[in-house]
């Protein structure tokens, strides 16, 4: 007999039944993806546990495991209307805030596993900018033991070639989704925390910074590629502005080509990063340089943009149409007609980029939600400035991690 108010429904496998069969075939023309159905041994509960390289990500689990799966997913999707309402009765996701301890997302967890349904989560928290697996939370251990669900580590290989974070389109390539391993619980119970961790990391470990794993073709290959870098190898900060294959300093004016092996190649000149991921390296070793205090009278950048305020779980209203948005070494201000906002950086809560390019400020017991006028608008840039500011106030200089 079900209970009452349970989270796991048998509806929720009939709908999944029917979208594998209707969105299935649509996702390996449009993604030319080879998603592995799991072996007959290995389809039990579980706990799937992913690298995130692409906005179809979910769609690749669901085309591996026969049963439903409940995902955790980014707060922004909650707060839709009737699309946040369509998606609880049909997946149930498991929302989760972004950028924080979220005690009641992992309560959600234990819950759903109790009454016996799999789950699945990017310990990333993110959908990889550069092409390689970024900064994985130790915390996603404790979360793992706490459930004491077998362990499926799931690979998605090819994804960042085929559609990366920063593009609008998808490329012609090949890529491939598949449980590289399946980690039993009386397995890593007998790991200390490190090496359960290291397993994990090391298993989701893909790096596409090469040129061996085919190639990915669209005219408009460079397009937007400014959503994720804002510095220049030859002048430091700065605006990038792109058109088909190529992208374009606006301060000094140096061109690079994105070819379909994925590398970057100078247009009138030497470039000295021969990819994306070493670009992204570069420009966080930089801003790991700066000295914030120089930025506190003259922003270090500025943008149009769109402002909404966003009622967790519930909708989103807007508050200004064109604002002006600048991003100042202690601070991001947005100021509409006589209305202005501030967010100190050592006040705000988090700054959080989500999907490709929106900004998600969490201050004052308010969430505001920025999109930029202009489609090549760069989120990550304030994401970055704002943990920079964090790792300085908290006596971390070196600290590396700016929030991705």
């Amino acid at each position: 007999m079900q209970k009452k108010n349970q989270w796991t429904l048998p509806r929720h496998g009939v709908i999944t039944s029917i979208a594998r069969c209707i969105v299935g075939p649509y996702v390996r023309w449009r993604y030319r993806v080879d998603v592995q159905w799991i072996p007959k041994k290995d389809m039990r509960q579980c706990l799937i546990v992913m690298n995130h390289q692409t906005p179809f990500d979910q769609f690749f689990i669901g085309m591996t495991f026969p049963q439903p799966v409940y995902y955790l997913a980014t707060e922004d999707i909650f707060s839709l209307g009737w699309i946040s309402k369509l998606l609880r009765f049909a997946v149930a996701p498991i929302p989760i805030k972004k950028q924080t301890m979220d005690i009641q997302a992992v309560l959600n967890c234990i819950r759903i596993a109790r009454e016996g349904g799999t789950i699945a989560l990017a310990p990333e928290g993110n959908r990889t900018y550069s092409g390689y697996t970024g900064y994985i939370k130790p915390s996603i251990v404790s979360l793992v033991r706490k459930l004491k669900l077998p362990l499926a580590l799931f690979r998605i290989e090819g994804g960042y070639g085929v559609c990366p974070r920063w593009s609008d389109v998808v490329r012609k390539g090949k890529m491939r989704a598949y449980v590289y391993r399946m980690v039993e619980p009386d397995e890593y119970a007998a790991m200390d925390d490190d090496a359960l961790f290291e397993l994990i990391r090391q298993a989701l470990d893909v790096n596409e910074a090469n040129a061996e794993s085919g190639q990915f073709f669209h005219k408009k290959s460079a397009e937007y590629l400014e959503r994720m870098v804002y510095t220049c190898p030859d002048c430091g900060l700065s605006a990038w502005e792109s058109h088909g294959d190529t992208c374009r300093c606006l301060t000094c004016g140096n061109t690079v080509r994105y070819l379909p092996t994925r590398e970057l190649e100078g247009v009138n000149g030497t470039f000295p990063y021969r990819f994306a991921a070493e670009w992204y390296d570069a420009q966080c070793a930089y801003v790991n340089t700066l000295d914030l205090t120089l930025w506190t009278e003259t922003p270090m950048f500025r943008d149009s943009v769109k402002v909404s305020t966003v009622e967790l779980y519930q909708k989103k209203t807007e508050l200004f149409t064109e604002a002006e948005m600048c991003l100042y070494g202690d601070r991001i201000t947005v100021t509409a007609g006589e209305q202005k906002l501030v967010f100190p950086h050592d006040t705000a809560a988090a700054v959080t980029v989500l999907g490709r390019n929106k900004l998600n400020i969490y201050a004052d017991d308010m969430v505001y939600q920025i999109k930029g006028l202009n489609k090549g608008f760069n989120a990550l840039k304030y994401v970055n400035i704002y943990h920079r500011a964090k790792n300085l106030r908290e006596g971390a200089e070196h600290e590396q991690f700016l929030g991705l």
